[in-house]
């Protein structure tokens, strides 16, 4: 590597300014004709020999002081401006900024600030309050690279306020760690995190970064402690970390759970909520997963051929259907099951028609009571499953919480087995249709039924077994009704709590974690103990959120940008401080 040379302010008696990039290269640029020299031509010979052979030297008149002057002139008005080396307006910096933020907010390319925005911002200003005031909005830079790096200043201006904030924790933090490919099938290695701050929890994006070549549990690892070293933080600082079961990531061995627990001894690890309960959702006796096989084959039937597509689709419009396409099931979608099998029981006439004309022998299973039953109970179950599962997705959810909405999932389905053995189907709707339409449920479909449904609370209980992290003291949910004989080591603190009226009023008006975050000054053993149970992580729903906004920002005409900043600024909670971020563009922009 060349070395770079550096300006010296006795280069000005040659005619020459000096303009800095980003990396800090200084380039010397004529104040006399504006042309820009690259770093190997800052030396006094050759900014010498062209100031003669160009511009006549000092004997055209070009003496020191009239340089310096026309130097001064030529900073204020010149080329600079131009190239950006001297402070544009505040205002006008401030609405660049203000776009690239609703630009990345709704995760659209870089150019259509300057392709789209601008244009369309101009003719209203010129239509609405006349050429002034367009001229005025042709100052707002928006080009791509301008977007891209307004972008980034607004991300790490919110990674500060993070990191900020995770120092100033009064508890431990929880992760939530998932790995995913990209549309250029590069592996995408995500983590959100959760803290608290000023009485409340918060949760937050943290980073998204690529693994370059393998994804195993060293290098998720090795990412993370990476990322915690450069911004200051110590791994200690993590509480509990939540990921899904994949072997690199929960590997009793050389998993990233075992190599995190070696720094961190004391760590928590959970295994995120919705892919057990997923797993859990998976068990079915024979006959009913024959049923789901032959529906799966039906749907790969009609919608993997274009024309049997656009022919029933065709079939069910005559037929006056309110939905005309039926649903892919792919195993990997949380929600596929139960979607997928109540659009084929509410397409399935449609359906029998359609394969009867194609001549499939499929047609047989739809015309046949024992199957269409069978379809029926499918679809009305993982619709139920579905509710389940969808309770568990969003922002704020702990452990404790999920927990408590899987113990009545399970209640309900002890009483859902009673009421089918007494022939009441009225949790099931669809079963209870076809029981309508052809009066009679086969007593070997009910043991069916029964059989399935007593093992899906076995099959829950096998993935939901109580672990470290799901274990909670009773006091946690309401520490104003537990009897304190059951209560070990912290009686003294919540016997004062109970009798504070004010605190009472406030923990019937705010959420659970919080209510315990807000204590913390008051009561800090209580609040400590509640928090490490109600602040980590019960799934990866962040997680994949952030996946599907990753799919958005990256696709295939963008799959070299690196989506992390992009990312930063759609998905965290934080605004940018603007006002910080201009004063220190402006300030960089006057050395």
């Amino acid at each position: 590597m060349s070395k770079k040379r550096k300006w010296n302010d006795e280069y000005v008696k040659f005619g020459f300014t000096c303009t800095t990039e980003k990396d800090g290269t200084q380039r010397p640029q004529c104040i006399l004709c504006s042309t820009l020299f690259s770093n190997a031509n800052l030396k006094p010979s050759k900014l010498d020999e062209y100031f003669k052979n160009k511009h006549g030297g000092r004997d055209a008149g070009n003496d020191i002081v009239t340089l310096r002057v026309k130097r001064a002139r030529f900073d204020q008005v010149g080329t600079l401006p131009t190239y950006g080396f001297l402070p544009t307006e505040k205002h006008l910096l401030r609405a660049s900024y203000e776009v690239a933020y609703q630009i990345a907010k709704s995760k659209k390319p870089h150019t259509i600030g300057e392709e789209l925005i601008k244009p369309c911002a101009l003719e209203m200003a010129k239509i609405v309050l006349g050429k002034e005031a367009e001229k005025k909005l042709q100052q707002v830079s928006l080009s791509n690279d301008v977007i891209h790096n307004r972008i980034i200043d607004m991300s790490v201006d919110i990674l500060e306020q993070v990191v900020a904030d995770i120092k100033a924790s009064p508890v431990k933090i929880s992760l939530q760690v998932d790995e995913s490919t990209d549309v250029s099938n590069c592996c995408q290695l995500l983590a959100v995190v959760r803290y608290v701050k000023e009485k409340k929890v918060e949760e937050s994006f943290l980073f998204c970064q690529s693994l370059k070549t393998t994804a195993q549990a060293i290098d998720v690892f090795n990412k993370i402690q990476e990322f915690f070293s450069r911004n200051g933080l110590h791994l200690d600082k993590i509480g509990s970390i939540c990921t899904d079961g994949a072997p690199a990531m929960l590997g009793n061995r050389s998993g990233f759970a075992a190599l995190m627990r070696k720094e961190v001894p004391n760590l928590k690890i959970t295994h995120c909520f919705l892919h057990r309960h997923s797993l859990a959702a998976k068990t079915l006796p024979p006959d009913l997963k024959k049923t789901l096989d032959i529906c799966v084959k039906v749907i790969n039937f009609i919608r993997s051929r274009a024309l049997n597509h656009r022919l029933f689709q065709s079939l069910c419009e005559e037929m006056g259907q309110e939905h005309t396409v039926l649903l892919y099931h792919t195993e990997v979608r949380w929600l596929s099951r139960g979607r997928v099998l109540f659009r084929v029981f509410e397409l399935r006439g449609e359906i029998h028609q359609f394969l009867r004309e194609r001549v499939q022998e499929l047609a047989i299973y739809f015309k046949e009571p024992s199957f269409v039953q069978m379809l029926a109970y499918l679809a009305d179950v993982f619709l139920a499953l579905n509710e389940l599962n969808l309770s568990l997705q969003g922002r704020g959810l702990n452990i404790v919480t999920t927990n408590t909405k899987l113990a009545a999932f399970k209640e309900k389905l002890v009483l859902w087995i009673k009421r089918v053995k007494m022939g009441n189907l009225a949790n099931f709707p669809c079963l209870e249709e076809t029981v309508t339409e052809n009066s009679t449920l086969h007593p070997d479909f009910v043991a069916k039924v029964v059989e399935h449904m007593q093992m899906l609370p076995t099959s829950f209980e096998g993935y939901f077994s109580c672990g470290e992290l799901q274990t909670y003291d009773n006091w946690i949910l309401n520490p104003f009704m537990q009897n304190l004989e059951d209560v070990s080591g912290i009686k003294d603190d919540l016997i004062d709590l109970r009798h504070n009226r004010e605190i009472q009023m406030e923990f019937t008006n705010s959420q659970l974690e919080h209510f315990w975050a807000s204590q913390l000054e008051a009561y800090p053993a209580l609040a400590k103990k509640a928090l490490e149970v109600l602040v980590p992580f019960a799934t990866t729903y962040l997680s994949e959120q952030g996946f599907s906004c990753l799919l958005h920002i990256q696709t295939k005409c963008r799959n070299r940008l690196n989506s992390e900043h992009d990312m930063r600024v759609a998905l965290s909670t934080k605004t940018p401080r603007f006002d910080a971020i201009i004063e220190k563009k402006q300030q960089q922009r006057s050395h």
